[in-house]
């Protein structure tokens, strides 16, 4: 397996108390697999993917336990001067808002380039020219008069495409989209995630996509692990979730998506606000929320528990929501 994660605990300590914002995740992505990470914000999608990337901000973060595999080597027991070789070279992140993660006052040329000056000892010329393929490569037009321009000068999407392009750059083995189109439109969105996933096959690379949005994942993701309040609550091949959820979690973010046959109808949502981290809810952390709550679910955590060889739900009554 290309990446593994095994039993990841995270915790921000503040004022107010600790945050216990990843609590015993597992998951795992080989090469030319998509995995997508749904949830609510707050879940814990993004910070997984910090502590795999090795960008957690400490303090106030802090990694309680667990075990982080990449190619066979636990990175969570690498001295900070070989995680930073595997960053960019090996593991590469494409961040969420592209124009606060470019450096305003350096080119779109200068930004890529330095990847291969700093990780390839390449000359600026040289970096110069590989920056212009890779701009050619992820369809930005007029690539050679473009890489002399700064951030403000692209559209949301094009500046997305820059973010993607930079990922690329080392031919990374394993990248990390989070939320990779949001605040673009429906037709941005569907250009961005087609690209992703041509250059993922292309590559062969493992791809883990974070989102909240189950309509964006549908045509691209080999598989879904869904969080909630820093747990895989359920976790299955893309198509056994959208044709029959195993958790009444999983059903409310389906039932939440916009249908064309609805016209007209109020959207359902999720009744009440995910839980704070500081106070998590005895029992299913789910259950305030929940329409199949019972007794058992306000006292006992479920585990991961195998609905069948191919997935699994952390709820206690998964097969009445299986048949729904």
């Amino acid at each position: 397996m290309l990446l593994e994660v095994r039993d990841l605990y995270v915790e921000f300590r503040t004022r107010d108390g600790v945050a216990k914002a990843v609590n015993g995740v597992s998951y795992g992505v080989d090469a030319g697999e998509t995995l997508a990470v749904l949830g609510e914000s707050g879940s814990g999608k993004s910070v997984t993917a910090q502590a795999v990337m090795g960008i957690l901000d400490v303090p106030p973060g802090r990694i309680a336990g667990g075990e982080i595999l990449f190619q066979g080597r636990d990175l969570l027991k690498l001295r900070e001067e070989e995680r930073r070789k595997v960053r960019g070279a090996e593991m590469a992140m494409i961040f969420q808002d592209a124009l606060s993660s470019l450096n305003p006052v350096l080119t779109v040329g200068d930004q890529l380039g330095e990847m291969f000056v700093v990780h390839r000892g390449m000359s600026r010329k040289d970096a110069r020219a590989k920056a212009v393929e890779l701009m050619d490569r992820v369809r930005i037009p007029a690539a050679k008069e473009r890489v002399k321009q700064y951030p403000h000068q692209f559209s949301g999407g094009m500046r997305q495409r820059i973010m993607i392009a930079m990922a690329l750059a080392l031919e990374p083995s394993l990248i990390i989209a989070d939320e990779p189109t949001t605040a673009l439109d429906v037709t941005v969105q569907a250009q961005v995630m087609e690209l992703l996933a041509e250059l993922q096959r292309e590559y062969a690379m493992g791809l883990i996509l974070i989102t909240h949005d189950l309509g964006v994942v549908a045509d691209v993701a080999d598989r879904i692990a869904v969080m909630y309040a820093g747990r895989i609550v359920e976790s299955a091949p893309v198509h056994d979730i959208y044709k029959a959820p195993a958790h009444p979690y999983t059903r409310g973010l389906l039932d939440s998506i916009p249908r064309l046959d609805q016209k007209g109808q109020e959207l359902y949502a999720i009744k009440g606000l995910p839980p704070n981290l500081m106070d998590i809810p005895q029992g299913c952390a789910f259950h305030p929320r929940c329409p199949m709550a019972r007794d058992v679910c306000r006292t006992d955590v479920p585990p991961l528990g195998e609905v069948d060889e191919v997935r699994g739900s952390a709820c206690h009554f998964w097969r009445e929501c299986l048949n729904g």
